[in-house]
């Protein structure tokens, strides 16, 4: 059996899967979602493995946000991969340091189990070097600091489960607690909206998106400092920040007609999503196609609605397909594992 961990901002999702030659949907044998609020990581792993007690391990695949210019593919984890990701910290502080440490956790607790990190940026690498550059100066390019991309596994699966209606031109929006939008043509990406960090691009739950850079400026003149910038745009400010009453949509949905704000953060949602959507198409040339995943995306008809009601005619076909991370980093395992 192959184990796929997915950690997030609050919670750890996990599926199982047969050990077949080429893992399909219809292998998963289970899945799960355990909060890592108020638990260590050790007490969600000693949870996982009671779940999978008497199941013979084959192997166990990551989600790892991050993987900087050189990890472009999934990797056996061992010591050497670690200390590099450690090295790449600075560069995604928000994410890396909890995955790496749930990496070295499970060897630990699952001792002598194979180990596959599964880069969400990974997808993105491909892009075309205009989409990859910010306009900063180029010792900060030679750096790393660079546009990489993120919800790379969910986009994949995206593009797996179109086939070649993939073929065309097509923007997938993955709307979540994190949002952002892919252009893909004939298969292959060609930009998309998160960029350096998770926090650009579309507004999310409790992130600004796209944001003036004046305004960190001046609020670091009036005292903030990195930690509390931090935590104002991770924490602060999307959905939450607008509304102040809440970072779900559901909740804001119900609330929208009796609140102006929850209507106006639900507003403004939709309209940088259809703002990024232009661009995008933009991009592209046209669009054949708009698939909307996430849970923002599969589940929240009247934000979709909104997002497709202003886009410029003809409009374009739309779908809504439920993603699948886990299987994707099953499938990566299982062939990373046989090379």
């Amino acid at each position: 059996m192959i184990l796929t961990l997915n950690l997030g901002s609050s919670s750890l999702k996990f599926g199982t899967f047969a050990d077949d030659a080429l893992p399909r949907e219809s292998d998963q044998i289970s899945s799960g979602s355990l909060s890592t609020s108020g638990i260590d990581m050790d007490g969600v792993l000693e949870e996982i493995a009671q779940r999978t007690a008497g199941s013979r391990l084959r192997a166990i695949g990551h989600r790892v946000a991050f993987g900087g210019q050189d990890h472009v593919e999934p990797e056996i984890v061992t010591d050497a991969l670690l200390a590099k990701l450690d090295g790449l910290v600075p560069l995604l502080p928000l994410h890396l340091p909890r995955e790496i440490s749930l990496m070295r956790k499970a060897a630990e607790r699952f001792a002598g189990i194979p180990q596959v990190a599964c880069f969400d940026t990974a997808f993105h690498a491909a892009m075309p070097s205009v989409a990859k550059r910010m306009a900063i100066p180029r010792k900060l390019w030679n750096d790393g600091f660079r546009r990489y991309g993120f919800h790379g596994l969910s986009y994949e699966y995206i593009v797996g489960r179109l086939g070649e209606d993939a073929r065309g031109r097509v923007i997938i929006a993955h709307l979540g607690s994190g949002a952002s939008l892919a252009a893909v043509r004939d298969r292959s990406p060609v930009d998309t909206t998160m960029g350096f960090s998770v926090m650009s691009g579309l507004m999310m739950g409790t992130r600004p998106g796209d944001l003036d850079p004046g305004v960190l400026v001046s609020l670091m003149r009036s005292g903030y400092d990195a930690e509390a910038l931090n935590r104002l745009l991770e924490e602060g400010c999307g959905l939450l920040g607008v509304s102040e009453i809440s970072a779900d949509v559901a909740v804001l949905l119900e609330r929208q007609t009796q609140d102006a704000r929850a209507a106006e953060a639900l507003e403004l949602f939709a309209y940088t999503a259809r703002k990024h959507v232009g661009a995008l198409t933009a991009v592209l040339g046209g669009l054949d196609l708009l698939v909307f995943t996430g849970g923002i995306g599969e589940h929240a008809a009247p934000v979709r609605d909104a997002i497709v009601a202003g886009l410029v005619p003809p409009k374009p076909e739309v779908r809504v397909i439920p993603t699948n991370e886990n299987f994707i980093i099953a499938r990566h395992t299982y062939a990373t594992m046989r090379r």
